[in-house]
């Protein structure tokens, strides 16, 4: 048996290990260029979301982490720009880059045209949450109790313009960038004081990256789009409806496109707008790359002073990111449909939802009140049906009786049950009344 020494895979190699001799090191801080893209990019978007658009993009202009992420939402950017209606402009999706579009909304229903769109968008999306965390509630219906579900109606104001640049809610963070701007200046200053010319390529590089993308990013405008209607639309009125409760949309034609298919776009007034983001695209993904390589070249005090900046760029990107973007969309679009209006009630049964939704839109024609009817088809709750549009119909009060649920044919579980379904229209009814001056107005 030969000796167990022999048997050391060392030992089968004869030349030395490849690049024994090289001192090259791979530093760990190279690898922010793979980290803080989100922060990163939340601090791109500024200058469009929070304002200060005249200052923000000229203070982009600092060596900031995160840049192969943000290279490659560049190039999602790059290729979703498509020719916009005016010559010589490029319009870009918003969601490629900020995550600014791309929710699904609710179901709609229109109760006058009769349109349903199985998914809305981003737009009918943020709405709905809008909805969702209203914390006042007008009023809330008496009787048995299953599922309660909130009816809350949005007010709508004057529809917007077709293509409506986007005014920002937040007017100060972008002037903050320059905390990060002069701490990226001083390092490439005592970097080259110091002759630590590694330090200062990457720096240098990243200040410039970042500055570059800043700007491509800053000469496009924040843009709210909708479809305009055709001329004689009737009424836009209609119904979100979600799991836990409906948005009863109130208001022009145009008003409820803007919510049911209204988008956020960048528009740049550029042809070459997609070859720019594209050039800032491979920038930022060479930036990455560059950090990698370079900056484990370089001195300690160099490391130093590149993660010095990195660290304050970080700091500023981290501090904007803790902004909610959901919460300045809503606020933004707030400010779109001209501050509308939300009046939130709450009904403890399916049944007398229906019924509530039908008095708050004042439907008055069956073919209208079955599109927001959508119940069971046995014959209980036929009948039901057929006495409620009766009296919305005619216009008279949802007051019952026995006789009423008393009917011939029917035995005594299914009258029990149109008794309890009629009461359930007569709750309705009596929380309609006692808010309608709220509700019409």
């Amino acid at each position: 048996m030969p000796p167990l020494d022999l048997l050391d895979p060392r030992t089968l190699i004869a030349e030395p290990t490849p690049l024994s001799n090289v001192k090259f090191v791979l530093n760990s801080a190279a690898v922010a260029g793979l980290l803080g893209g989100e922060e990163a990019l939340a601090s791109m978007a500024a200058v469009h979301v929070f304002g200060g658009k005249a200052w923000g993009t000229r203070l982009g202009w600092y060596n900031s982490p995160g840049s192969y992420t943000m290279g490659i939402r560049f190039m999602r950017l790059a290729r979703s720009a498509t020719p916009a209606y005016k010559h010589g402009e490029v319009q870009a999706d918003l969601a490629a880059l900020f995550e600014y579009n791309g929710w699904k909304g609710p179901k709609f229903t229109a109760v006058h045209s009769g349109t349903t769109m199985q998914d809305t968008g981003h737009i009918a999306a943020l709405l709905k949450k809008e909805c969702t965390d209203l914390s006042t509630v007008t009023g809330v219906a008496e009787g048995r109790e299953t599922q309660p579900t909130s009816v809350t109606i949005a007010k709508l104001g004057e529809p917007p313009k077709a293509n409506a640049e986007v005014q920002s809610p937040i007017l100060y963070v972008s002037y903050f960038a320059i905390i990060p701007v002069i701490i990226s200046t001083a390092a490439l200053v005592l970097s080259a004081v110091y002759s630590d010319w590694y330090a200062l390529a990457v720096i240098l590089f990243g200040v410039t990256a970042n500055g570059l993308a800043s700007l491509v990013i800053g000469s496009g405008k924040f843009f709210f789009t909708h479809p305009d209607p055709a001329p004689g639309s009737p009424s836009g009125d209609g119904i979100l409806d979600f799991d836990d409760g409906v948005v009863l949309l109130v208001g022009k034609e145009g008003a409820v496109n803007s919510v049911t298919r209204g988008r956020f776009f960048l528009l740049f007034q550029s042809k070459g707008a997609s070859l720019k983001l594209g050039i800032c695209s491979i920038l930022l993904i060479t930036q990455s790359l560059a950090m990698l390589i370079l900056i484990s070249q370089s001195l300690f005090f160099g490391q130093l002073m590149f993660v010095g900046s990195l660290a304050c760029s970080w700091a500023y990107n981290l501090w904007v990111w803790t902004f909610d973007k959901e919460k300045i969309q809503r606020k933004i679009l707030n400010k779109i449909l001209g501050q509308p209006v939300f009046i939130k009630f709450i009904l403890k049964t399916r049944t007398s939802m229906l019924v509530f939704v039908a008095l708050a839109l004042q439907l008055r024609d069956s073919t209208k009140i079955m599109r927001v009817f959508v119940i069971p088809s046995t014959e209980v709750w036929v009948k039901w049906e057929e006495m409620v549009i009766e009296r919305l119909v005619d216009g008279r009060e949802l007051e019952f009786k026995e006789e009423d649920w008393n009917c011939d044919g029917f035995c005594d579980e299914q009258k029990s049950l149109l008794e309890v379904l009629l009461k359930d229209a007569m709750v309705a009814y009596e929380l309609f009344k006692t808010h309608e001056k709220d509700i019409l107005a």
